[in-house]
């Protein structure tokens, strides 16, 4: 059934639904209840708190979790019914993260968000609105986040480990996978891990892969960065360097707390802010003895788009407030300042990153915005495709079974290729 759905979405959506974009409607004739899809609450949280719902407009969330695909199935149920469906029912606005968002930005299952009314992306980050459009050239969504993705680390461990704890001395002795892995070991000879799960590392490095996963004749092929990050997790493994939790499993949770024993861990800003919730627990919790880096390698994770469906009955509302999260300078400023977000919006963030009395607590009063503002530059999109989520998610699912010792890597391998064959048919594995 997920196989027909998503052939289904490839090919049928063209003729299901309506592919021109829809003019501005006025808010008046629109619909009452307003339909949006995602797979958590973290949009949910800030919309309700920073965007006004018209009078009389219900707003309904259909959320499911993403994981195995969930949320994209759930999602390709409902647009492919979305021409037929009655007009309480229709997507109105629903989310994707980088990892399928081509999926739906290049088919006709979205639609324009310029013949809309959103046109003004003066003060987003570049790659954001790339991500959004397809090969035509026509945008088809907007991101409220910018996600450039730092290594955090406990200062305390730092400076047992390196002798250093602040950010740019800490950042000068794990400036490359060769001082960060040889850094590991003194780590483990302090009683320290340097990372709390095989997959720690792995965005970093699938981040600057320079070859997409599919290739053109529909091969799946493994990027160099791909087996680095192989060799480089069956090594630390190998040397108790890390734990072989998954990454958002509650024993790497747990080396958040105050008696953790890990030194570091990657993520955007939305990271510390959303999953680590155990380091900044009143009483077991570490807040304040964090910082961040850019560490070893450029590179960023994820971000949440918000994609205008063809067929929605609140045109204008769906514009209002992908309007809202991207120009509306007061609530771009709380996204960064009462949710510790790193905004979509270059001139808020600038206003942040330049005050000298602007500070995160839980980074010890280090100024993010300012540290996350300086790595955007090295933000690419590049070698994407439309299997990323299930082929960097199968991938890993398949290497834990290695490195937990259940079978061995030829047979994670082996059994990796077999989950792609399963889950896309005309993808030629080795």
């Amino acid at each position: 059934m997920k196989k027909l759905l998503a052939l289904l979405l490839a090919l049928v959506m063209v003729f299901a639904l309506c592919a021109c974009g829809a003019p501005k409607a006025d808010s008046k004739t629109e619909g009452k209840v307003f339909n949006i899809y995602a797979w958590n609450e973290e949009f949910k949280g800030f919309f309700e708190k920073y965007y006004t719902v018209p009078e009389g407009v219900t707003v309904n969330w259909v959320i499911t979790p993403s994981d195995n695909g969930a949320y994209q199935q759930k999602l390709d149920e409902a647009l492919l019914n979305q021409a037929n469906a009655a007009a309480d029912d229709k997507v109105d606005l629903f989310l994707a993260e980088a990892d399928y968002i081509l999926k739906y930005v290049n088919s006709d299952a979205t639609q324009d968000i310029t013949k809309l009314g959103v046109t003004d992306f003066s003060n987003t980050y570049a790659y954001t609105v790339q991500a959004a459009t397809d090969p035509n050239g026509v945008v088809k969504g907007v991101s409220f986040q910018c996600c450039p993705s730092a290594l955090i680390y406990r200062r305390s461990i730092a400076k047992d480990v390196l002798g250093v704890s602040e950010p740019d001395e800490v950042q000068a002795k794990l400036d490359s996978w060769d001082k960060f892995n040889a850094v590991a070991a003194d780590a483990k000879a302090k009683g320290y891990y340097m990372t709390a799960s095989f997959a720690e590392t792995y965005r970093p490095f699938s981040n600057n892969c320079t070859s997409a996963w599919v290739d053109a004749d529909n091969k799946l092929q493994f990027d160099p960065q791909i087996e680095a990050w192989i060799a480089q997790t069956e090594d630390f493994i190998k040397n108790d360097y890390t734990l072989t939790a998954g990454i958002w499993d509650q024993e790497k949770n747990d080396q958040m707390f105050k008696d953790g024993k890990t030194m570091c861990f990657f993520g955007p800003a939305w990271y510390f802010n959303f999953c680590m919730g155990n380091a900044q627990d009143p009483e077991k919790g570490c807040s304040g003895d964090w910082a961040i880096c850019e560490g070893p390698a450029a590179h960023f994770w994820g971000g949440t788009w918000l994609l205008a469906p063809a067929g929605t009955d609140n045109a204008s509302m769906v514009a209002d407030i992908m309007n809202t999260f991207i120009n509306n300078e007061d609530v771009c400023s709380k996204l960064v300042s009462e949710e510790n977000q790193f905004s979509n919006n270059q001139k808020v963030n600038a206003k942040f990153a330049e005050d000298p009395n602007y500070g995160n607590a839980f980074l010890g009063g280090q100024n993010d915005v300012a540290v996350f503002s300086a790595m955007t530059s090295n933000i690419k999109w590049e070698n994407h495709t439309i299997y990323d989520q299930l082929l960097n998610e199968g991938l890993q699912n398949n290497m834990q079974e290695f490195f937990k010792g259940e079978v061995d890597k030829d047979t994670a391998l082996k059994n990796f290729f077999n989950y792609v064959n399963e889950t896309y048919p005309t993808i030629v594995t080795p």
